[in-house]
C-alpha cells in the first residue's frame, strides 16, 4: 500500500490533468466503483450506490451541477446522459464525504425511479464516464467490493462484515436479532476485550523473559500462576460462548420440528394449521401421506422446518410403499429436534400405543425435545384430566409433555405455539439471553487458534519453559487477529509492559 501511495504522488507531479478531471489532483489508480444495490426489476425506486474519489465527478457530469454537492444533504436533481445529452430520470441525490461513510471513502447515492429501462440507462452513462487515459477509473462493482472497503478503510471489522451478510440473508425475527450482535459490533468489543487480556498475560510472561533475573524463583512462579489462573477463566468464558454459539446455529438451518403418529392423527391437518396453508393433503383414507413433507415456517419469529410423516402402524395393515414411508418416519424423528406425537383423542382404540411406546423410549434415549399433541379435542368423551393421566402412562411420560387440540376448532393451539417457542429458546440456548451468530471461518479460529494456544500454553507451563509458553499465548492473540482482521506486534506488547507494569527501578 505504501509503494502503491508513493506511485500515485511521484505522479502527481510528473502530469497535468485535463480539468475535466476535477475530483483528484492525480491519476485515480483506486477505481471508483457503482453497482445497482437494489433488483433490476420494475419498482418504485432503484438505488445506485457509488464510492471512490471520482463519486464527485460522477454527480457533477450527470447532473451538469457547477457547485459540489453538499454532504448529507439529500437534493432532487436532474440527470442527463454525458454524450447525447438527453434527460435520464429525475432523481433524489445523496452525497457523503468521506471517510464518515459506509466504506470510508466519498460515497453517492442516486434514488432513481424504478423503471427497468431508467436503471440501465443511468448505469450505462456511469460506465460510459471511465476514461483511464484521462486518470478516470470507473468500473461495476465486485461482489461484496462495498463492504470489502469498508474493512479495508477500517470502518468495519470482520466480524461486523460477516455480521452485514447475516442481517440480509435474516428471514426471521430470531435470525435478524442474532446478526445483530456482529453488525452492532458487539462481537468486535467481546473480541477486543479477549485480545487484549491475552496481550496483557503475554506482558506478563515477557517481563519474566527480558527481566527474569530481576525476580527471585518464588516471584516468577507466582508470576507464571497468575498468568495461567487469568488463561483458565479466558478458556471457560470462550467455550461456554461456543457452546451458545452452537445452540444459535439451529436457528440458520431452521429447528427441525418432526410429526409422527398413527394414519388419521391429523398430522396433515396440524401442519396446514400452523403453516397457515395447504402444504399438505388431508384425507380420511389411512396412509394418504407415505413419505416426508418438509415445509419451511416462521414460528414466532424461529425458523422452523416442519416434517410431515407416513403414519405409524402395524406392519400387517401397510403395503409395500407405506411400510417405507413407516420406516422413513421413525428414522426421520430420531434425527429432529422436536418431536411432535400426535394421537386423535376420538380414536384411541385404532392406535398401536406398543409400537408408540417403542419409538418414545428410542427418542428419550437420545435427548430429544417430545411433546404429545392429542388431537380431536372437539371429539373428547372424557375429561381432558383423565385423558391425559391415562396416556402419560401408557407412553411412560410425565403430563406435561401432552398438549390438547383441536384442528378443526383452533382449540389449544395458541397454547401449543408457546410450547413451541419455549422449547425453541432452550434448544438455542436463548431463553435467557439474545442469540449469536458467528461465521464458520470464526469458530474454526476460536477452536483452533485461540483454544489451542491455550492447551499449548498450559504444556509448556507445566514444562516451565516461559518462552515458549508465551509464544503459544502469541498463537491465540493472532487467532483473534484473524478473525477481527487485526494482527499483534512487538511495539503493543512492549507498550503493555511499560505501561501497565512496574519494572524498571
Amino acid at each position: 500500500m505504501n509503494s502503491f501511495l508513493s506511485l500515485r504522488a511521484a505522479s502527481s507531479k510528473s502530469l497535468s490533468l485535463p480539468t475535466r478531471f476535477s475530483s483528484s489532483n492525480s491519476f485515480d489508480y483506486h477505481p471508483t466503483i457503482y453497482a445497482l444495490s437494489t433488483k433490476l426489476a420494475r419498482s418504485a425506486i432503484g438505488v445506485v450506490r457509488i464510492s471512490g474519489s471520482q463519486s464527485e465527478f460522477i454527480y457533477k457530469t450527470l447532473t451538469r451541477a457547477k457547485a459540489k454537492p453538499k454532504s448529507r444533504v439529500t437534493s432532487v436533481r436532474r440527470l442527463y446522459s454525458p454524450t447525447s445529452g438527453t434527460l435520464l430520470d429525475e432523481c433524489l441525490t445523496i452525497f457523503f464525504k468521506g471517510p464518515r461513510t459506509y466504506t470510508g471513502e466519498d460515497l453517492l447515492e442516486l434514488h432513481l425511479h424504478g423503471g427497468t429501462a431508467i436503471i440501465q440507462s443511468v448505469l450505462k452513462a456511469i460506465k460510459g464516464l471511465n476514461d483511464p487515459d484521462q486518470g478516470i477509473n470507473i468500473r461495476y462493482a465486485e461482489n461484496g467490493e462495498f463492504s470489502r472497503r469498508a474493512f479495508i478503510s477500517g470502518r468495519f471489522d470482520l466480524t461486523e462484515v460477516e455480521g452485514v451478510r447475516d442481517m440480509i440473508d435474516a428471514e426471521t425475527e430470531s435470525q435478524r436479532i442474532a446478526a445483530l450482535s456482529s453488525l452492532t459490533g458487539k462481537l468486535k468489543d467481546l473480541f477486543s476485550s479477549w485480545r487484549e487480556e491475552i496481550v496483557k498475560n503475554v506482558a506478563l510472561l515477557t517481563t519474566v523473559i527480558d527481566f527474569g533475573e530481576d525476580h527471585d524463583i518464588e516471584e516468577v512462579a507466582h508470576l507464571f500462576q497468575d498468568v495461567d489462573q487469568n488463561i483458565q477463566r479466558l478458556e471457560s468464558e470462550i467455550e461456554e460462548y461456543l457452546k451458545r454459539v452452537q445452540g444459535s446455529e439451529v436457528l440458520l438451518k431452521g429447528i427441525k420440528l418432526i410429526l409422527v403418529g398413527p394414519p388419521n392423527a391429523g398430522k396433515s391437518s396440524l401442519l396446514n394449521y400452523i403453516a397457515n396453508q395447504d402444504a399438505a393433503i388431508v384425507s380420511d383414507i389411512a396412509g394418504t401421506t407415505r413419505d416426508i413433507i418438509d415445509i419451511p415456517i416462521d414460528i414466532n419469529g424461529y425458523k422452523v422446518v416442519v416434517g410431515d410423516t407416513a403414519g405409524i402402524r402395524a406392519p400387517s395393515a401397510a403395503d409395500t410403499i407405506e411400510k417405507e414411508g413407516i420406516k422413513r418416519a421413525k428414522q426421520k424423528a430420531i434425527g429432529g429436534d422436536v418431536v411432535l406425537i400426535i394421537i386423535p383423542v376420538s380414536e384411541e382404540e385404532t392406535v398401536d400405543y406398543n409400537d408408540l411406546l417403542e419409538l418414545v423410549e428410542s427418542l428419550k434415549r437420545e435427548n430429544k425435545e417430545l411433546v404429545v399433541v392429542l388431537n380431536k379435542q372437539d371429539l373428547l368423551t372424557q375429561t381432558e384430566e383423565t385423558t391425559i393421566s391415562e396416556l402419560s402412562k401408557k407412553l411412560n411420560l410425565s403430563p406435561e409433555q401432552f398438549k390438547l387440540v383441536s384442528c378443526k376448532t383452533g382449540y389449544g393451539m395458541e397454547d401449543l405455539t408457546q410450547q413451541f417457542t419455549n422449547i425453541f429458546k432452550k434448544i438455542s440456548l436463548s431463553d435467557s439471553a439474545d442469540p449469536i451468530v458467528i461465521s464458520e471461518r470464526a469458530q474454526d479460529l476460536l477452536k483452533n487458534d485461540v483454544l489451542y494456544g491455550f492447551s499449548q500454553f498450559k504444556i509448556w507451563k507445566e514444562n516451565e519453559d516461559v518462552v515458549l509458553a508465551s509464544e503459544s499465548l502469541r498463537q491465540s492473540v493472532e487467532g483473534i487477529g484473524k478473525i477481527t482482521g487485526q494482527a499483534v506486534g512487538v511495539e503493543e506488547i512492549l507498550g503493555v509492559v511499560f505501561s501497565s507494569f512496574c519494572i524498571g527501578k
